[in-house]
């Protein structure tokens, strides 16, 4: 009698644990830069920081608080998601690209030993696909930065070759050379870019295995480099480094490499690497240059529906427009080259690829916390934009797969990461050296007193918000004009005192916020979307939809700022009141995303 009832326990048991759902955690715009690495042909290995004792290769705080990523500290939060991760018992791990820092030797042989570790202790399997700065071009050229920190807090320079770069103080090291595909595929080919032997089926856009016919032999014929070439424009042949896996049984994830690299003059030999543009324009340029990945997709979902796959796609580059409806908006106010809204994806798009049967898109590339759907006739594709663990706010998302219908996706905020202040001291030094520099606008100290990395993340929003998105981003004599406004003052504008009295709206209360705040809460709408609500006073959120409707009613007509200002907060209220993107339900059938 025991042994039948063990065997039925037994049963039950492996029953529910074959229905245990499916988790992939996606980790996207790491950026990794290693702070501990090493060069194979320079002795140097960083400047020795006072609190560790260790050599540290980093650059300098004022080049991080003018740029839309860290370059220091994410490689500490990185590792801090990874130990979440392996905590968590989830074992795949996707990342959308960007995740080194400009693709250079020494950063990938560092992610390279990182990744292998997780792998090794916790069974982690890791799947990569390329972004705009991993590699910065198809083949790899000659680069360097001229903002690496160096002794008694100055800046020195790093450079592959001598004759770049004008830096008085320089480091000349092949391995700060911006790697290209080929040398990204050699180093990281064991996460994603190459087959392993456990993999159900891998497959390329350029064989025609079936995974019915696979094998691991054919597998590792089409991972080869040269036949992953795709031609971007008639005599330019480059490669293109996407693949579908399945990791487990009856999940597809399909790596798709968005980088769409166009040659700036076709009379140039294809191999000159410097004659490529970017490719942070994303799938705008893949409709017009990359086709081919539009056919794959559809054959891949074709035989996903036919075989039972459950299919999921991640790019680096984001498929459907990320402001929440307020680019139309954004462009009257800003012009079309501000807010980085030349990244913004056209509607066909989204219309493509849903029509093609991508039902799943999990992207990077604009450091931000987004959700966004579109429906067309009978076809919903939902785009998860994944935030940065280097940007306000540092987080990552668990997909859940709990049928081939329904699925959870959730956002896991980094708030706490250890020692992430270990670098402070150095910084210090860069500090106290800048004091003596009157051509730049010194950076806040204060970022240095920051308790957490939740802190010092939004510290570094702060910063980058004065430093350069005001000025690069808005019309000058409109922030003239508002640079001194409280909140009181914009509610002035429109309301006399006696409208307020009627209303029983006390203005003196909305005196506690400046203009400065509202455009700070602007970009936290922009980077963390509903989860900015955590960093904003309730109060000021209550004053903000009031003044959102009272500008909204309020005949602006002849009035230039007021018009302006009314943009402003329909901006606020549409990039506060988007699509679910902390906890939320994606339910395929109903076509249709539930907040959970």
């Amino acid at each position: 009698m025991n042994k039948i009832l063990f065997s039925v326990l037994l049963f039950i048991s492996a029953l529910f644990s074959a229905q245990k759902p499916v988790q992939v955690a996606f980790l996207s715009d790491v950026h990794f830069q290693d702070l501990y690495g090493s060069f194979s042909d320079h002795e140097f290995k960083g400047i020795i920081n006072p609190k560790t004792g260790k050599p540290t290769i980093l650059r300098t705080m004022d080049s991080q608080l003018h740029s839309t990523r860290i370059f220091n500290e994410n490689y500490l939060a990185f590792l801090k998601a990874l130990d979440d991760i392996a905590a968590k018992g989830i074992k795949i791990v996707a990342m959308p690209g960007d995740f080194s820092d400009d693709g250079q030797a020494y950063n990938l042989r560092g992610l390279h030993r990182i990744l292998q570790k997780y792998h090794e202790t916790y069974g982690i399997n890791f799947y990569l696909t390329t972004g705009n700065h991993d590699p910065v071009g198809p083949f790899r050229n000659d680069g360097g930065k001229s903002d690496f920190l160096g002794k008694e807090g100055k800046a020195l320079g790093i450079y592959s070759k001598e004759n770049i770069g004008t830096s008085a103080d320089k480091v000349i090291t092949k391995d700060i050379a911006e790697s290209g595909y080929l040398e990204i595929l050699n180093e990281l080919k064991d996460f994603g870019f190459s087959p392993k032997k456990e993999d159900l089926f891998w497959s390329t856009p350029f064989d025609n295995n079936s995974f019915k016919n696979y094998s691991y032999k054919k597998g590792l014929q089409s991972a080869a480099y040269s036949k992953r070439m795709y031609e971007v424009t008639k005599g330019f042949s480059v490669p293109d480094l996407s693949y579908v896996v399945e990791p487990v049984k009856d999940v597809w994830l399909v790596a798709i490499d968005g980088n769409t690299y166009i040659p700036k003059n076709i009379n140039e030999s294809f191999e000159n690497p410097s004659n490529y543009k970017g490719a942070s324009i994303g799938y705008n340029n893949v409709l017009t240059n990359k086709q081919h990945l539009i056919q794959w997709v559809k054959k891949l979902a074709a035989e996903a529906k036919k075989n039972n796959k459950t299919l999921i796609a991640f790019t680096h580059y984001p498929m459907i427009d990320f402001n929440d409806g307020a680019t139309s908006e954004l462009t009257n106010v800003l012009g079309e080259k501000k807010w980085q809204l030349e990244r913004v994806p056209q509607e066909e798009v989204a219309r493509v690829f849903a029509e093609a049967g991508l039902q799943i898109h999990f992207a990077g590339h604009m450091h931000i916390n987004d959700t966004g759907i579109s429906k067309t006739g009978d076809h919903i594709l939902v785009n998860v934009q994944v935030p940065s663990l280097a940007a306000y706010l540092p987080a990552y998302k668990i997909l859940t797969i709990q049928s081939p219908d329904k699925m959870d996706v959730q956002t896991q905020i980094l708030n706490e990461v250890p020692n992430f202040d270990e670098l402070f001291p150095l910084y210090e030094k860069e500090y106290n050296a800048l004091q003596h520099d009157t051509t730049k606008i010194l950076w806040n100290k204060d970022i240095l007193k920051t308790k957490s990395y939740h802190d010092f993340m939004l510290f570094h929003l702060k910063e980058l918000v004065r430093l350069r998105m005001i000025p690069d981003d808005w019309p000058k004599d409109f922030i003239e004009k508002t640079k001194n406004l409280t909140g009181e003052d914009l509610l002035l504008l429109i309301q006399n005192k006696d409208q307020l009295k009627e209303k029983a709206i006390r203005s003196e209360d909305f005196k506690k916020w400046s203009f400065d705040d509202l455009l700070l809460d602007v970009y936290k709408f922009q980077s963390a979307d509903e989860l900015a609500k955590k960093d904003i006073p309730e109060e000021r959120l209550k004053q903000y939809e009031m003044l959102e409707k009272l500008y909204k009613m309020h005949d602006s007509e002849g009035d230039s700022l007021i018009q302006q200002l009314k943009s402003v907060f329909t901006i606020l209220s549409l990039l506060s009141h988007g699509d679910p993107a902390d906890h939320f339900e994606i339910d395929l059938k109903r076509k249709e995303i539930i907040k959970l």
